[in-house]
């Protein structure tokens, strides 16, 4: 039932299996919600496939309604493999204690935020005195929590700089609420704003983009602490031998945004977790 409510919603024929099974039966994969549900499971598909191909198991994904469900469905052990952001993997580190970055695609060791603008007359954050801003999600790395560190570096604090500060929710939504006059700027993910712009999603005649913020880590793929070693190794390995000179295994890198995977580790997020607890989002 599930499959097929999933497939009519995105007009996919989706080669999973969402079965119950165990863990260790089948891979359950989710993923933070940074995007519109049908986006997420059109860039699953290929990937997913792959994975059981690799891995000779099923791939069954679930998407969830906000950032936290992600965290909670590692720490209960209900999802193996998610995708996180550098935040939402501090989160998930901090909570369940022992969550493995696996990998992280090659941008996501410089990853940027990209502040946007309709308004002519802004051409820096501070000419954003006294008006609207939007941020994603309140547990978005890109989206909200290393703009606002480096924000609060400058000495700005957006609840006080801003005459509003709202959350749209995701990247995508964010620079459709700028474009609609629902925000006079907002930041968002670079590489979202990039493929937005690339599929002619934003007129670019109205958005414009006025700042971008020094680099950091961000993305990857983790999985559960107590997830079997030897399953551990085979999902890092299936993402380390996607190929771009391999025509399928580019359709699955171009989807995800990905030039290539490579290996990550918890150290890399130490200065997420130090700005989540400089920003008053980790305690």
């Amino acid at each position: 039932m599930l499959k097929a409510l999933l497939a009519a919603v995105t007009g996919l024929a989706l080669p999973f299996c969402f079965s119950s099974a165990h863990a260790q039966d089948v891979l359950r994969v989710s993923a933070i919600p940074d995007e519109a549900p049908t986006e997420l499971l059109r860039k699953f598909e290929p990937l997913g496939a792959y994975l059981e191909d690799q891995l000779g198991m099923p791939v069954k994904f679930t998407p969830v309604s906000d950032y936290a469900a992600v965290v909670e469905a590692l720490a209960a052990d209900r999802v193996d493999l998610a995708w996180l952001g550098g935040f939402t993997f501090v989160q998930a580190r901090e909570k369940t204690g022992d969550a493995i970055p696996l990998v992280q695609r090659e941008q996501d060791q410089r990853f940027t935020s990209t502040f946007i603008t309709a308004d002519p007359a802004v051409e820096s954050i501070a000419d954003l005195k006294d008006k609207t801003f939007a941020f994603g999600s309140v547990s978005s790395t890109s989206g909200s929590l290393m703009p606002r560190y480096f924000m609060l570096k400058d000495g700005i604090v957006p609840e006080q700089f801003f005459d509003r500060v709202a959350y749209s929710g995701a990247h995508d939504a964010t620079a459709a609420w700028v474009q609609a006059g629902k925000a006079d700027a907002g930041v968002l993910n670079a590489s979202v704003w990039n493929k937005l712009v690339e599929a002619g999603k934003v007129d670019t005649a109205k958005v414009r983009v006025f700042a971008t913020t020094p680099p950091y880590y961000d993305y990857n793929w983790t999985v559960r602490g107590d997830l079997e070693p030897a399953l551990v190794d085979k999902i890092r390995a299936a993402f380390l031998a996607l190929d771009p000179a391999n025509p399928e295994h580019k359709a699955i890198l171009d989807l995800q945004a990905a030039t290539r995977f490579v290996e990550t580790r918890p150290e890399n997020y130490e200065g997420i977790k130090e700005a989540a607890l400089a920003a008053g989002l980790l305690k």
